[in-house]
């Protein structure tokens, strides 16, 4: 690759190639296993998706392994999936089979990995496809453990419009019975969110005590938003008492749920509109973010590793209540907003992205980018609100949501204002080695070698 391309620092992108959804994020000997969807040689999606594979020891500093699994040997496309590793170590990879021309309804399927490094996988047999004909759509299988045995659930859409997760279960991870479906909730429902036609990637995990159920709304090839259910599960079925919606805007889809080497509840996101600019590569994948439970409200907080790469830097006053900061690398400002709370990205030559706060909300635009034209970011008046910032891409998060922003990769200062805002804090966030992050990646704000 070009040893002097801009791409983002400390968010995932491929050498080269298209990614998408990240996928079996497992902490083991020492460091992460993040493997993702990848179109090698093309800039767009396309149905011959692999399994590509990264490693770090923070999920900060990614370096690229190569191709896991790829097509062929009955697999047109090996799409979205899961990890479970047993009690012994032993992994076994569980994703989606696709062939064409039909490839809304996959196949599970199974596969082994080669050697304690994870750089190659051993496909194994197709184990099961959509149980009956009112199963229109069918894919993403995630495996966990429940109780004494294992669970799948896989994402479905059934006929007539109602979005659903079909539920398996296993006592060994090879023999899987079909329990019916675990979960479903019609298209017709908005109050209080919206949850499509079909769920993809539907995962379920515990926090104190409550189930939550994360999932991508879709609709008729239309990719949404992230949302939740909170509630109760019990012997492969999920009852719900409440919905939201976690991801606002246009960018974030198809998180991983994993626990960090802590155990951490965390998500890791697919970024949409993340861009090359000389056209190399496409799509970004998120920070981590760790899960907390407010009420029944899902929080999720950029992850602590993040932290390692910081220092405490001063914005600057510049006139009454507006503060100013050049940006070389990137940036964690945080700060309490409320009604007239403006934060800005600029160049010299132009505005990149403007948060405006209007007393319920932030609405915001990113330049040139017409899904971010005052698009709504919730957010009470004083209320904090993280915005992570790195070159391409800006994170958003409070108590009632977050946010990614797509922006074009610029070659030139950039300057970061906070008018009217109180409490804030600025911390620069260095690069990880480049050893680390990918050969040759350059990763600065500014256009820095």
């Amino acid at each position: 690759m070009n040893a002097h391309e801009l791409r983002p620092a400390f968010h995932f992108t491929a050498c080269e190639g298209w990614i998408n959804d990240p996928l079996g994020v497992t902490w083991k000997d020492g460091q992460y296993h993040l493997f993702y969807q990848y179109v090698p040689g093309r800039t767009t999606w396309a149905s011959n998706c692999h399994w590509g594979h990264a490693t770090s020891p923070d999920m900060i500093a990614w370096s690229e392994q190569g191709i896991a699994v790829a097509p062929g040997e009955g697999d047109d496309g090996v799409w979205s999936g899961s990890i479970a590793t047993g009690a012994d170590g032993a992994a076994t990879m569980f994703y989606t089979s696709v062939t064409e021309p039909d490839i809304g309804i996959g196949t599970v399927r199974a596969a082994t990995p080669d050697d304690e490094n994870w750089n190659s996988w051993t496909k194994g047999e197709k184990l099961m496809t959509a149980p009956d004909p009112s199963v229109a759509a069918y894919r993403d299988p995630f495996v966990f453990r429940d109780g004494e045995q294992w669970r799948m659930f896989v994402g479905a859409g059934l006929t007539g419009g109602t979005a659903a997760a079909v539920s398996y279960s296993s006592p060994d991870l090879s023999e899987w019975t079909l329990d019916g479906i675990a979960a479903q909730r019609s298209g017709t429902e908005t109050d209080p969110v919206w949850t499509g036609t079909m769920w993809e990637c539907p995962q379920l995990f515990e926090i104190d005590g409550s189930h939550i159920l994360v999932t991508s709304i879709w609709e008729d090839d239309v990719l949404h938003y992230v949302a939740y259910g909170v509630g109760t599960y019990a012997d492969g079925k999920f009852a719900a008492r409440s919905w939201g919606q976690l991801s606002y805007g246009k960018s974030y889809y198809a998180p991983s749920f994993f626990t960090d080497k802590d155990g951490a509840p965390s998500l890791i996101f697919w970024v949409r509109g993340v861009i090359s600019p000389k056209g190399q590569w496409a799509s970004a994948l998120s920070i981590p973010h760790t899960l907390t439970l407010d009420g029944d409200t899902l929080v999720a907080t950029p992850h602590t590793d993040l932290a390692a790469y910081s220092q405490p830097v001063q914005l600057e006053q510049v006139d009454g209540n507006l503060f100013e900061a050049e940006l070389s690398n990137g940036a964690d400002l945080r700060c309490t907003v409320g009604a007239g709370t403006v934060i800005s990205l600029a160049t010299l030559d132009e505005a990149l992205v403007t948060l405006r706060h209007d007393g319920d909300s932030l609405a915001v635009t990113a330049a040139g980018n017409p899904d971010f034209a005052d698009a709504l970011f919730p957010v009470d008046a004083g209320s904090e609100v993280r915005v992570i910032i790195d070159a391409g891409v800006v994170e958003i998060s409070g108590r009632q949501g977050i946010m990614a922003v797509p922006l074009p990769i610029v070659d030139s200062p950039v300057t970061l204002s906070v008018a009217n805002a109180s409490a804030q804090q600025l911390f620069t966030i260095q690069r990880p080695p480049a050893s680390s992050a990918g050969s040759g990646r350059k990763a600065a704000l500014a256009g820095q070698p």
